[in-house]
């Protein structure tokens, strides 16, 4: 990026920056820029994280926010710091001195590999726990790449995905050089099962089905799409990172939910996110694998360093064994009763919600979607809608291609009360769009740039100085 291109991008973020660093320029905090020569007093330190939590709870503490803060009770909340804390010296990467580490880890890979019907197949499912969905996925698609290569000599690899498959997988493609074959959505938001058909070829080593994904929360048609590739000899990877700690649960609460897991024979893998509705803190998750021999692909060990033997089952060497302890405390403790009411709560505010977004003549639900719910409108700036929101302390997500508006219900929303609020501030909001059709909303200039070839390069560097505004003291 040149001088005069970043300097454009500085100027497209000014109005934005107040919101990225509300505590610059305020005399009464201190900024610390260098080392203290003399150590702070530490209760003036507790002191001042205290006082930034109570300006930021607020928001997610009452539900006001996506997804973001998955659990309700406080007393969960206090529990899991607990068992952070008695753990938070541990390092899996010494297995040896912290073999109760490796002992929860196991457990936690146990227990979310039997909720994806572990237990129902005859296959080996095997897995790890990452730190997050993101590296779950990243795993994954090195492991197919390093599996393709070896056995079947692809050098050139190609992974399909819809349109709608977490970004993650485009990172994954941009990291370890595997082509990326993006499918358009079919008119129900699902991923096109004949396209993707035609897609394959001979240097295809995964097709990749969302459960659901995370746009606008519907779930792929994962039983015909790895069915063509188990018929093709490759690779399915369901990516089940916001529902897998849901979907098995609602499917015995008897709602309709299509098989996304190991019971289907062509599903190769898996990734599922413990910190999302599993609970836990953030972050960690778990990906899993149908048998040993996929999941050797994504280790990495050195046999020939002076330091000694090495070998790391994920990304990261050392590592917070806290973590895993708390993700480990978090799922004994709900055991499978909790998840049955977190869940159910959550699909009976979904279907309230759902139903008056449908009463609202100027917004409809995208597709049928059981707990994300994406909203959009054919008559007013949906982005405006989203503004007048956020004016409300609602921090909703919003959305492109198409243009919509879409929240991730979790416990946080079950609340007494919050998704009458949510409904009417959103009609407050429809007639604010209406009376004043000149405002577009904030996020309209950004996403048509990203809607033009010819300035999305723009948008680009837009993003990058965002992430150096963030990092700006």
């Amino acid at each position: 990026m040149d001088k005069e291109s970043y300097e454009m991008a500085k100027l497209a973020l000014k109005d934005f920056e107040p919101s990225i660093k509300p505590y610059r320029n305020n005399e009464e905090i201190d900024v610390h820029n260098h080392i203290p020569e003399n150590g702070l007093d530490k209760q003036s330190i507790i002191k001042v994280l205290k006082n930034f939590n109570q300006l930021e709870e607020h928001r997610w503490k009452e539900g006001y926010v996506s997804g973001a803060v998955y659990n309700l009770d406080q007393e969960h909340i206090d529990f899991q710091n607990q068992a952070y804390s008695i753990h938070s010296q541990s390092n899996p990467l010494h297995f040896d001195v912290w073999p109760s580490t490796t002992k929860f880890e196991a457990e936690i890979v146990s227990m979310t590999a039997n909720m994806m019907s572990a237990e129902k197949v005859e296959d080996e499912i095997v897995g790890v726990v990452s730190s997050g969905g993101t590296e779950s996925i990243l795993l994954a698609m090195k492991a197919y790449r390093d599996w393709a290569k070896e056995t079947k000599g692809i050098t050139e690899p190609e992974m399909i995905c819809s349109d709608s498959a977490h970004v993650a997988f485009d990172k994954a493609s941009h990291y370890f050089g595997i082509k990326m074959i993006r499918i358009p959505m079919a008119d129900d938001f699902r991923m096109d099962v004949e396209a993707a058909k035609k897609a394959i070829n001979k240097n295809t080593i995964v097709l990749v089905g969302s459960a659901p994904h995370f746009p606008h929360g519907i779930i792929d048609p994962i039983e015909e799409l790895s069915e063509i590739a188990q018929k093709a000899g490759i690779g399915f990877h369901t990516d089940a990172c916001l529902g897998g700690f849901l979907l098995p649960w609602a499917e015995k609460l008897g709602y309709d939910v299509p098989l996304f897991d190991f019971r289907l024979p062509g599903v190769t893998s898996m990734s599922v996110d413990t910190h999302k509705y599993g609970y836990a803190a953030k972050g960690t998750s778990v990906v899993l694998y149908r048998g040993v021999e996929l999941r050797h692909y994504q280790y990495y060990v050195a046999t020939n360093w002076p330091g000694g033997l090495y070998f790391s089952p994920t990304f990261a060497g050392s590592r917070s064994g806290a973590l895993s302890v708390a993700c480990w405390a978090s799922m004994v403790s709900l055991g499978e009763d909790g998840y049955l009411k977190a869940t159910k709560n959550i699909l009976e505010t979904a279907k309230f919600i759902k139903e008056e977004i449908a009463k609202i003549p100027e917004l409809y639900v995208l597709g049928d979607p059981l707990f994300v719910v994406a909203f959009a409108s054919d008559s007013l700036s949906i982005y405006s809608v989203q503004d007048f929101l956020s004016k409300r302390d609602w921090s909703l997500s919003g959305l492109h291609r198409p243009a919509c508006v879409h929240i991730s219900l979790t416990q946080r929303h079950t609340q007494p009360g919050l998704a009458q609020k949510l409904i009417n501030d959103l009609k407050d909001a429809v007639q604010y769009a209406k009376d004043n059709p000149q405002e577009q909303g904030e996020m309209a200039p950004i996403y048509g740039l990203a809607g033009n070839v010819e300035t999305r390069g723009m948008l680009d560097d837009v993003l990058k100085v965002l992430m150096d505004m963030i990092y700006m003291v």
